[in-house]
Formats: structure tokens, C-alpha cells, sequence
């Protein structure tokens, strides 16, 4: 058996280059210090080039007009932001809820400034605000500021991540190694890619179902929108699969992006707005990887059940693999976590579970049960 990381209460507690399902994830913060890259990474020249109503039988002439649309929908709606406390400084991107300036980005974007630091927003056309944060979660990197002395801003669009396909056609907008108002144009990769990241300054690990793009996603993007053709946000660009330079710092981006579902994150959002502490489904055990005899991935084991929750009251004993959340696919513990974390405290799934061996191995006729999800 080859043991992961530890999941108590569908939360899972591991370092910023662990991964899941072969990604390391890392946060994507754009910060002023002498350890990040001086340089501005060149930008390609996005040219759409083509008038499209009279190239209707070119694909691509079509596409670039159909990103160009798409940008000039977002980008009133995204916002740079700047964070500053003790522990230093540095830049983010944000999305602007309601005309009356509140913004969505990720927790990792303004946790610097969340023990009396100081935020300040960037606005479309220049314009800039302090802000103060209404409520942030670190368990799913997100949280909600309030622009202050602000009216009539644009607020973005909320698309519906569900409805994603691999292959739609996605861009990113916001503010990479602080370039504003920058948009980058990709696919999606795939879908329900289960990623950890961890807070450079909270430390708090966060695993999530991610969309994985191939658009370019560099640090700076974090808690911008990733959008469809319409111009709807389908996502928060949160972290990127980067290679590391000889002396350690991050890298920009090798096609490898990962957002949080925007359909995961509007009931959290909704907390936060009201300035209620967030909550999280949970099943109530703590699980380590199942591997087969040649070392791939099986499912999750289940190494303990917590009494009175709902995989004790749903039967489930040390020893079982679980292997499907819904029909999803669970390759190992991280897979699990971020399956889980799709779902809403009370939500019914179905769990298919099979056996143990000692070895890990999973054996025997898989049963499959129906649990109402807890809360933490």
C-alpha cells in the first residue's frame, strides 16, 4: 500500500509542491521582493487581425473575433489588486460582483493584508480605491473584498462552470506579473483535475475540482476571471504547474493553468458576502491511497471513520475503498477531497466501495451507498 496524505473532514493537510493526480500546484501571487524575477516576462502580440464578418469560412478569423467580444465583455469587471502587510507585498487580479464594489479573488491574494495591512484596487480605466476584506476562506482560497467610495461599476457576469466540455474554447484576464488588463486565450485541458495548493503565508492546504487550461496563466492572475465565448466567468485563475529557475523562484507558465470552478464557488462567495464563516461538505474519514500491485493509484483507503458522521452512519470501516463519488472516478485521497469539495453540506451522493486487502489492494464485488453529506 502506498499511503497519502492524511483527510480529516475533507481537508487535506500538505505542502505547496504536493500533488494531485500528477499536478503540483502552486499560488499564483505576483510579489514585490528581491526573490521574484525583476524582469517582465515578454508578451506575445495577441493579433485578431481579421475582419470576421467578411471571413466567415475561416474558423479561426471567427474565433479571434469571438475572443476580442469576450474581452471587451470582461474586462470592465476585473480589477488589479494590491495587498500589503508585515510579511511584504504584492499584486493579484479580482472580479467585481456588484456595482457597488465587491470584489471576488483569491484568499492567497489578500491574506497579507488581513492582520491590519492595507488593499487597494485598480479599476478599469485606471481609477484606483482602498478596500477592505468582507470575508475569506483559506480552505478554498477564495474571498470577498469591498472597494470603498465606489459606484457604478460593471459587475461580471457568472457563467455556469457545469456546463463545461475539454475543448471549449476559455480566456484569461487580469493583471500577470502585474500587466493589467492582459487576456490570454486557450482551451479547456480537462475537467474535475483535483489540484493542492498551499498559501505561501497562511500555509492552509486547498484542494479543489480544477479546470485545467492551457490559456497563459502566469503569477499576478490570481483571483481573475477565466471566461468563456460569452464573456461569462466560468472560473477563478488560481494556480499554475511551473517550472522552477536555478534559484528557486517560480516560473511563468508551460500551458499548464488550473481555475476553481465558478459553480463550486458561489455558495462559499455568498457566505462570505454575508459575512458568515464558510462551510464545507465533508464524509467524516481519514483516507491514504489504495495501490495496486504495480503501484497505480486504486481509490481512497479509509484508514479511520470519525463517530457520529456520515460515513459511520453510513457504514463504512477502515479498510474500504472508496473508488466513485457519483460515477466520478477517485484515483487516491486528493482525488476524494476534491470531489467532496463540489458538493454542499447536505447534499445526497452515492459512494461505491469496495474491500481491502492489507496490501492495499481492492478486492471483492464493490457495494455502493448513499450518504448525506456533513458539514464541518
Amino acid at each position: 500500500m502506498r499511503v497519502g496524505a492524511t483527510v480529516t473532514a475533507a481537508v487535506l493537510l500538505g505542502g505547496l509542491a504536493g500533488g494531485a493526480a500528477g499536478v503540483a500546484g502552486a499560488a499564483l501571487w505576483d510579489e514585490a521582493s528581491p526573490t521574484q524575477p525583476s524582469q517582465q516576462t515578454p508578451l506575445a502580440r495577441a493579433d485578431t487581425g481579421t475582419n470576421v464578418s467578411d471571413n466567415t469560412a475561416d474558423p479561426s478569423a471567427e474565433t479571434a473575433g469571438a475572443i476580442e467580444a469576450a474581452a471587451a465583455e470582461a474586462l470592465p469587471a476585473v480589477v488589479k489588486i494590491y495587498a500589503s502587510g508585515t510579511a511584504g507585498t504584492g499584486s493579484g487580479s479580482g472580479i467585481i460582483l456588484t456595482a457597488e464594489g465587491q470584489i471576488l479573488t483569491n484568499n492567497h491574494v489578500v491574506d497579507v493584508a488581513a492582520d491590519g495591512g492595507e488593499l487597494v484596487v485598480s479599476l478599469s480605466g485606471g481609477t484606483t480605491a482602498k478596500a477592505t476584506i468582507l470575508g475569506r476562506d483559506p480552505v478554498t482560497d477564495l474571498a470577498v473584498i469591498q472597494a470603498e467610495g465606489v459606484t457604478g461599476l460593471t459587475p461580471a457576469t457568472l457563467g455556469d462552470s457545469d456546463s463545461l466540455v475539454v475543448g471549449d474554447e476559455v480566456v484569461a484576464v487580469g493583471a500577470p506579473f502585474g500587466l493589467e488588463s492582459t487576456v490570454t486565450s486557450g482551451i479547456v485541458s480537462a475537467l474535475n483535475r483535483p489540484v493542492t495548493t498551499k498559501g505561501e503565508r497562511s500555509g492552509t492546504a486547498t484542494v479543489f475540482p480544477a479546470i485545467q487550461t492551457d490559456a497563459a496563466i502566469n503569477p499576478g492572475n490570481s483571483g481573475g476571471p477565466l471566461i468563456d465565448l460569452e464573456g461569462n466567468v466560468v472560473g477563478i485563475n488560481t494556480a499554475i504547474r511551473t517550472s522552477t529557475g536555478s534559484s528557486g523562484t517560480q516560473g511563468g507558465s508551460i500551458g499548464l493553468g488550473f481555475a476553481i470552478p465558478i459553480s463550486d464557488a458561489v455558495a462559499i462567495v455568498e457566505q462570505l458576502r454575508a459575512g458568515e464563516q464558510a462551510t464545507h461538505a465533508r464524509i467524516g474519514v481519514s483516507v491514504g491511497v489504495s495501490a495496486d500491485d504495480v503501484g497505480l493509484p486504486g481509490g481512497a483507503l479509509v484508514q479511520s471513520v470519525e463517530e457520529g458522521t456520515a460515513a459511520d452512519e453510513a457504514g463504512l470501516k477502515e479498510g474500504d475503498v472508496i473508488t466513485e463519488v457519483d460515477g466520478v472516478p477517485i484515483t487516491d485521497a486528493n482525488s476524494l477531497v476534491a470531489t467532496v469539495r463540489s458538493y454542499r453540506p447536505g447534499d445526497t451522493v452515492a459512494l461505491t466501495i469496495t474491500a481491502s486487502r492489507p496490501n492495499g489492494e481492492a478486492m471483492g464485488e464493490p457495494r455502493e451507498v448513499e450518504i448525506e453529506l456533513g458539514s464541518d
